[in-house]
């Protein structure tokens, strides 16, 4: 299973540098990732479960999952309007986070162990996609096309 996970990430990385590099929006994309990686590291060394390298380094990787979708959410946003294929796979994306919440909440109920830190860093994510699902809602309720506030 993790072989199918890495080459499809391989294979992922590959189309969006090769095969459909000409469709990125170089003017808009101003989204600056070191606003992402700084606050993701610092969380992850001050929050830990251990004090290990490896479990820093999976802290961190928590904590930037919760904050990746904030350069999508942010490029949207600036240009105001939104494709189907890209409302509907952002809400895809965000739901799945959404149920991820309700499992470690089931697990929390059986298991009698919560893991707090991917908890918050869920909510933390759950939180950013909140805005764009209201958005989403109100489009599809109207029947307009989906356009984001400045």
């Amino acid at each position: 299973m993790k072989i199918a996970f890495i080459g499809t990430s391989v294979y992922t990385i590959f189309l969006i540098l090769k095969k459909y590099k000409h469709t990125y929006d170089e003017v808009n994309d101003t989204f600056r990732v070191e606003f992402l990686i700084g606050p993701a590291a610092l969380c992850a060394i001050v929050f830990h479960l251990k004090v290990t390298p490896f479990e820093i380094i999976w802290a961190f990787s928590i904590f930037l999952e919760a904050l990746a979708i904030m350069p999508q959410l942010f490029l949207l946003q600036k240009t105001g309007e939104v494709e189907n294929i890209t409302a509907h796979y952002i809400v895809a994306l965000g739901s799945y986070r959404a149920w991820y919440l309700l499992n470690w909440i089931w697990r929390y109920m059986y298991e009698g162990k919560p893991k707090i830190l991917v908890s918050v860093a869920g909510l933390v994510q759950t939180a950013l996609y909140s805005d764009f699902f209201y958005h989403y809602y109100m489009s599809r309720k109207t029947g307009k096309k989906l356009k984001l506030p400045p």
